[in-house]
């Protein structure tokens, strides 16, 4: 079969023949139907210092965010049949070790991701264990359930403990409108926040930010040193209840902390490419800060959150409109350039060979 793969430990990728995988007794074989680029896919193809510090094995077929249809089952498959179109919970975890066996599997300490420890979904077809492919409903648009992932980091972000009651009424602080940023907002308004503050430098990012129901969009490299004032004064001069590091951007924990309200809870996505210094006195002892990082979302808890939210067909229109792009998964230098350039928010991959 056809694949997009990254050869070798360098930057770029290119479109290779390899072995059409073949499912083992637990594993469902996958038609991909659209994938679609995320930050970490850009990490690799850019080879910046995360990914040479991750990667381990290459030759390797990128990509994660998963639409596609069931062609074979395994002989122990059970719950999932020929013909069901399914997306992929992207963690693949042994089931075995102790954050699985008290109910975190997600951050299981011998994961695999798809894309980075194994074969991705940058190809014709892939192997699922069935524990991981999600069921879908097939009438959903194959780019909007492509990305049912990212979606759930989004929700995971806001909701780390999966309480819907934390969020009514508070105010919210998004830095970086990224796709998962973008998806956030329509989260959080979904869910009844009293307001969403969003930093983003892109006009088209932040044009989608307020498209998606941003109730402010602030440029911190415009702003400056009145960007802390400015986000306290969008919020009746509290601060944020809750807010969420998106863009990896060194400067941007400095604002997520400098406008956090006291006692506030901070969630942490985006990866920096280097370490960074925050004072930890004051931006979280004597504030009395929660933090939680985010990684993935909860296993399964947070697809079925997803699944009820795309339930909604004004949900559905706002998670479709950051889509700004569709390309040929052939065609991925593309649509790397588009994401790097700014020029795109989410970049779905057309599976057309």
């Amino acid at each position: 079969m056809q694949a997009v793969v990254k050869p070798r430990r360098a930057a770029g990728g290119e479109v290779a023949t390899v072995p059409d995988p073949v499912p083992r007794d637990d594993e469902v074989l996958v038609r991909v139907r659209a994938s679609s680029v995320c930050g970490t896919d850009v990490h690799l193809w850019t080879w910046n210092a995360w990914a040479q510090s991750r990667v381990k094995r290459v030759p390797m077929t990128m990509g994660h965010e998963l639409s596609g249809e069931i062609v074979a089952v395994g002989r122990s498959v059970r719950a999932l049949a020929v013909g069901d179109h399914v997306s992929a919970e992207t963690h693949i975890a042994d089931g075995t070790c102790y954050p699985c066996r008290t109910g975190k599997m997600n951050i299981c300490e011998n994961v695999q991701v798809l894309g980075v420890d194994r074969d991705g979904v940058f190809a014709e077809y892939v192997v699922l264990p069935e524990m991981n492919a999600w069921k879908n409903d097939p009438h959903l648009d194959p780019a909007i359930a492509s990305i049912q992932e990212p979606l759930g980091n989004a929700v995971h972000s806001l909701l780390p403990e999966a309480n819907v009651e934390d969020l009514a009424g508070k105010n919210v602080l998004i830095t970086g409108c990224g796709p998962i940023g973008l998806l956030a907002i329509a989260v959080a308004k979904t869910l009844g926040v009293s307001s969403v503050v969003a930093t983003e430098v892109n006009r088209i990012r932040a044009d989608l930010a307020r498209s998606m129901g941003a109730d402010a969009v602030l440029d911190p490299v415009a702003l400056g040193d009145r960007l802390i004032p400015e986000i306290r004064a969008a919020t009746a001069g509290h601060g944020a209840d809750v807010a969420l590091e998106m863009s990896g951007h060194p400067s941007s924990l400095a604002t997520v902390f400098g406008a956090l309200t006291p006692g506030g809870r901070v969630s942490l996505l985006g990866l920096f490419d280097r370490p960074v210094a925050i004072d930890v006195d004051s931006a979280i002892v004597t504030k009395a800060a929660r933090i939680q990082g985010i990684f993935g979302r909860r296993m399964f808890e947070t697809w079925y959150q997803v699944r009820a939210l795309l339930a909604r067909p004004a949900f559905r229109e706002k998670v479709a409109s950051i889509i700004t792009h569709r390309v040929p998964i052939p065609e991925v230098a593309r649509a790397m350039e588009l994401i790097e350039s700014m020029q795109a928010a989410k970049v779905s991959l057309v599976a057309r060979w």
